[in-house]
């Protein structure tokens, strides 16, 4: 295994998650789920700003014309650049006491698609749902945790993993329609001395897909036929998810969790919570921007 990634930021995040490279900006947004924040990180002046929310955010998209679209715990919504929520767009359909967005990205034509998580772990009401003008549609059921949410390069591919089950999968995505068919399983994780499972991901240029696993302390890539071509360590046992920036998208961004862990684990791992990043040979893909009009 290969040691690349390294803190740039100390964040402390409870649960960060999605990392998100604004192009335009230059800059890296991620969120704090359980501390209901979008951080903005600048890496060249490595200041760090703070938006909050009134509830638990699971996933953000850069929104054309500025701000962005997240998934909250009550459903979709539309916020301006300081993060203050313009518009709900969808309810989340679920149980509300048990069920947030989680995972999430906007797809090659502009849609959100977004799942959610069963808070209870086992009744499996968690959903990969796609939302356009049309509203919300159901892509996927049955999950305990909807994450991995990334689209290969030509869009015809969709990766998505049910992280308590250890499953990262596959669809045939028609990026025209916003429809997924076909689903199959890419990779399999887990085991009795190894509980890392696939939590957030990203696809590079060559078309690899590269998935965080919550509780295996490292990154791996994965090429299209599912063989794991490299895997890199994390100093934090729970890295979340990964995505590309920098000006030349070669900068691999991974953020982690601190919340739930036990004091003997945050001993070995400190810098559980911080943002790490590591440099990479080949680049990332830039992210489309939400598109309210299509």
């Amino acid at each position: 295994m290969s040691t690349g990634f390294t803190s740039v930021l100390e964040a402390n995040t409870l649960l960060g998650e999605c990392p998100l490279w604004s192009v335009a900006e230059q800059v890296l947004y991620f969120v704090d789920i359980k501390a209901c924040r979008i951080h903005r990180f600048d890496p060249l002046s490595q200041q760090l700003t703070a938006m909050e929310l009134p509830e638990e955010v699971g996933c953000i998209g850069l929104a054309k014309g500025g701000g962005f679209i997240a998934g909250l715990r009550s459903g979709l919504w539309l916020l301006d650049e300081k993060g203050a929520l313009l518009r709900k767009l969808a309810d989340n359909p679920e149980d509300q006491s048990i069920s947030r967005f989680n995972d999430g990205m906007v797809d090659p034509a502009g849609r959100f698609v977004a799942g959610t998580v069963d808070e209870t772990r086992e009744r499996g009401i968690a959903s990969l749902y796609r939302f356009d003008r049309g509203g919300l549609a159901q892509l996927a059921c049955g999950l305990l945790t909807s994450n991995g949410v990334a689209f290969s390069p030509d869009g015809k591919r969709l990766y998505h993993s049910d992280t308590l089950r250890y499953t990262l999968y596959t669809f045939d995505y028609d990026p025209t329609r916003g429809t997924a068919r076909n689903r199959q399983v890419f990779a399999k994780f887990g085991s009795d001395t190894d509980k890392g499972r696939p939590d957030g991901g990203a696809v590079d240029v060559e078309g690899c897909y590269w998935t965080a696993l919550f509780e295996g302390g490292r990154v791996q890539r994965y090429d299209p036929d599912g063989n794991m071509l490299a895997e890199y360590a994390v100093p934090a046992l729970c890295p979340t998810m990964v995505t590309f920036g920098g000006a030349d998208m070669k900068t691999l961004y991974c953020t982690s969790a601190r919340v739930g862990r036990s004091d003997a684990e945050l001993a070995k791992f400190p810098l559980s919570g911080a943002l790490f990043s590591m440099r990479t040979d080949v680049a990332g893909l830039p992210k489309t921007l939400f598109d309210p009009e299509v």
